[in-house]
């Protein structure tokens, strides 16, 4: 793929990704490659080469997943992370968006970001971390609300929904905030004062589309 015509928007959760990305190919007529997007390949991986993505695929008892520890939460993701990126440059790799621009959720390092693209064409868009820790359940979300369920069946509920507070405290470190703050791409910050027009605004603004 050509990928002077791809924006990617990269960052932590809860600072609008998703939908900037939906409302950007709506408004611009292009392709959105969306919140992982590289899961239409999940069931053709091989664990031995993908042992990350594989591990929910082929986890037999879903409590073990919340049975583990905030080290081991934090060692997955990251490992995860990794084994997207190889996904996710395969995808783009064969894509054919014949002339359209492509918006994508992109699980992509900003250090192979900036190997494959430049700054005009990747934004980092960033929510504080405590978002991510303190509203996880608060969204609709049929995997959040499967796991808070998981955490309410273990025999101590209470201390089940603590270890994944810890664990997900880890994944959203101000540590990761500091090193996306300071990738050296573009940045927007969550404003919930902000309307979602507004925020559009300022994304297309840093991607030259206005």
């Amino acid at each position: 793929m050509e990928l002077k015509k791809a924006y990617f928007i990269t960052g932590n959760a809860y600072a609008g990704k998703s939908t900037m990305v939906k409302l950007l190919a709506k408004k611009h007529g292009g392709l959105a490659l969306e919140e992982n997007y590289h899961d239409v390949l999940l069931p053709e991986l091989k664990s031995e080469e993908f042992p990350n993505l594989t591990y929910t695929r082929d986890l037999a008892d879903w409590h073990d997943f919340i049975r583990r520890t905030p080290e081991e939460y934090e060692r997955w993701v990251k490992d995860v992370s990794k084994e997207c990126e190889t996904l996710e440059l395969r995808l783009l790799g064969e894509l054919k968006p014949e002339g359209k621009p492509v918006f994508v959720d992109t699980n992509i390092s900003p250090e192979t970001l900036k190997e494959i693209s430049d700054e005009d064409h990747v934004l980092i868009m960033l929510a504080d971390p405590e978002i991510s820790v303190n509203r996880f359940f608060e969204r609709p979300d049929r995997e959040k609300q499967f796991l808070y369920r998981l955490m309410t069946e273990e025999s101590d509920p209470e201390r089940a929904l603590e270890n994944f507070k810890e664990c997900l405290k880890r994944v959203n470190s101000d540590e990761n905030y500091e090193a996306l703050l300071h990738s050296g791409f573009k940045v927007i910050l969550r404003d919930d004062k902000r309307s979602v027009e507004e925020t559009l605004a300022m994304v297309e603004s840093c991607f030259g589309l206005r």
